[in-house]
Formats: structure tokens, sequence, C-alpha cells
């Protein structure tokens, strides 16, 4: 891997991780606009922990405060509303880890083609545009009920639908149950982090699994670039969407599945 490649495959998924805009479409279409070769698993791995990093930093004093109320919880049975948004976290990643470890292997055979992407792009935008244009809520996540915490879990499982976008969807979920569009981007954000742990966790074990070689610097720049995008996707969104809100993403989810469409739908 050269340093371009490197740069443009890391800043890719840096971005699409955590705007509403599905990195799955963006990571197929990489390939079909330049003449570069699959970057690996290894690649893969790295570009997760730079973003895990990334939500990690950003959202450091946060999760300081729902660590500590949480291991308190443990002793005391006292829910705090950080302690009760920490046990919210954990709930909501079940789900999703039942469904990725049920149908793993469906969706990684099944449902990798261009058209399920290019309407999973187009129909969970209008989803969002709805949620994000019947948006009346002022709530916080620390607010969020545990039947509200179960309903973006069921939510974020959807995600694991090629072209759905996991930060799209639990947003989605979030604004129709009455959180602001901050709130409901921070609690993405935060779910995003065991979803991302547990991800690369798996991908970490089928690399140990190989036998082949990895090359250490584009993992470390991969990694670097990968969390410096991301950090800053996360700073200037949750002041975009707090100004604009969500339909300039929902236009261009739109746009990016009629171009999905025309490039694949003529070999299909």
């Amino acid at each position: 891997m050269d340093l371009l490649q490197i740069l443009v495959l890391s800043v890719v998924q840096g971005l699409t991780e955590f705007l509403p805009i599905s990195s799955s479409a963006h990571l197929i279409l990489v390939p079909v606009l330049t003449a570069w070769e699959d970057q690996g698993l290894a690649f893969d791995i790295a570009t997760h922990v730079g973003t895990l990093a990334a939500v990690i930093i950003y959202f450091r004093r946060d999760l300081y405060q729902v660590g500590t109320d949480w291991a308190h919880s443990l002793k005391t049975r006292e829910l705090t509303p950080a302690a009760r948004l920490g046990w919210g976290i954990l709930l909501a990643t079940i789900p999703v880890g039942l469904a990725g470890l049920t149908f793993k292997g469906f969706i990684e055979t099944s449902m990798r083609s261009p058209v399920i992407l290019a309407c999973s792009l187009i129909g969970f935008a209008l989803l969002l545009s709805y949620a994000d244009w019947r948006r009346r809520g002022d709530r916080d996540e620390y607010g969020l009920t545990w039947k509200d915490v179960l309903f973006i879990g069921c939510a974020q499982a959807l995600a694991l639908i090629p072209g759905t976008s996991r930060s799209g969807i639990t947003i989605t979920a979030a604004l129709l149950l009455g959180l602001s569009r901050e709130g409901a981007a921070r609690f993405s954000f935060l779910l995003s982090i065991p979803v991302t742990a547990l991800a690369g966790g798996l991908q970490a074990v089928e690399l140990l699994r190989s036998v082949d070689a990895v090359e250490w610097t584009p993992m470390i720049l991969g990694a670097l670039f990968a969390g410096v995008s991301a950090f800053v996707c996360i700073h200037y969104f949750l002041a975009f969407i707090r100004r604009i809100g969500m339909q300039p993403f929902v236009i261009y989810r739109i746009a990016l599945g009629i171009l999905l469409l025309m490039v694949f739908g003529p070999s299909l």
C-alpha cells in the first residue's frame, strides 16, 4: 500500500464510521473508482482501532463518569444517570451482538449486492428524513428509559444490512423516541464503543488464525489517519446537526444510492 491509498482508505473509514452515510457503501466504491487491491484484514483492524481511540478520547470525561458510576452501581445498586447510561450502552449492544453471531454468514454471502446497498441507502435515508423532520424532542442520552435503550439496540442490529449505517439507524431511532439531534448523535457515538471493540476483536481473531505476514507501517499510519479524521468528524458533526439537521446527509445518501444503481445496475 502506498501513502495515498493508506490516507484515502483511512479517512474514508474515519469519516463514514460516524456520519450517517454508510461506511460499507463507500468502501465498495473505492476499489471501483481506483485500481487498488483489497487492503487486507490487518489494515481494517488498524482503522477500527483508530476510530475506537477517537471516540474514547473525545468522550473521555463522559466515559470516566459513566465508568465510575457504573462500577459503583455494581456494589451499591444505586443508579445515577451516568450509571444508567453505562448499563444502557451495554444493554443496547446485546441485540446487534446476537444478530451478528446468528446472521454473519448469511449477510457476508447473500447481502453484499450493490443493489441491496443502494436500496438500503435510499430507504433508510427516507426514514432518517422523516425522523428528523418530525423531531420535537429535547431529551438527552441520560434520559433514556430501558425501553428506549432496547428499541435503539434492536434498530442497531439493522445496521448489519449493508448500506444501512450504524450511526444513521441509531440516530434515527433515537430521534423517533424524542431525543434532541445532539443527544441522539452522542448516544450513537457512545454506543459505537462496544460494537467497534467487538468487531475489531473478531477481526483480530481471524487475523491470528491466518498465516499472512503483517506490515506494521501501513497499520500504524492507518490507525493514526482514521483516528484523527474520526475525531474531527465527531466534533464538527455535533456542531453541524445542532444548527442544520440531518437533511443534507439524507440528500447525500439518496444521491449515492442512485449512483450505485447507475454504476452496478447495468452489470446485473
